[in-house]
C-alpha cells in the first residue's frame, strides 16, 4: 500500500467515525462513553495522517 492510498483510507475511517458521532450526538441520551472513545479514535486517525503527510 503507498503512502497515498493509506492517508485516503485513513481519510476514510475518520469521515465514517465522524458520521458516527454526530449519529450519537443526535440521539435522546448518547452514550458518553461511547462518544469519548470514538472521539479519542477521531483524533488519533487525524494525528496519524498529519504525520505521514510530513
Amino acid at each position: 500500500m503507498n503512502l497515498q492510498s493509506h492517508l485516503d483510507a485513513l481519510k476514510g475511517r475518520h469521515a465514517i467515525l465522524e458520521g458516527k458521532i454526530s449519529a450519537e450526538d443526535r440521539r435522546p441520551r448518547p452514550d458518553d462513553t461511547a462518544l469519548a472513545r470514538m472521539k479519542v479514535e477521531k483524533l488519533r486517525l487525524k494525528e496519524e495522517m498529519e504525520r505521514l503527510k510530513s
